[in-house]
């Protein structure tokens, strides 16, 4: 868990305990646990939106590379030489 062991969560935990106070402690630790929780909604919320998003551009892309290609009148047409001699 964030690289931390239990040692170093023991002494968070009992620095926590003497500047919060026991009373305290229990109504931080569910405070955190609900924000952490929020943060990983919308992350996951935002992760789908950029999922549909990507999956949109691959449709479109794909149904521009298999639409019939048109071909414009110039490039049907032979180009004309002019006929000038020097």
């Amino acid at each position: 868990m964030f690289g931390l062991g239990f040692g170093e969560l023991m002494v968070i935990f009992l620095i926590a305990l003497i500047f919060i106070g026991p009373k305290k402690l229990p109504e931080l630790a569910k405070g955190l646990g609900k924000g952490l929780r929020e943060f990983q909604n919308a992350t996951k919320g935002f992760s789908e939106q950029l999922d549909q998003a990507k999956r949109e551009i691959t449709d479109a892309a794909h149904s521009v590379d298999t639409a019939p290609h048109e071909t414009s009148s110039a490039e049907t047409q032979p180009e004309k030489k002019s006929d000038t001699h020097t």
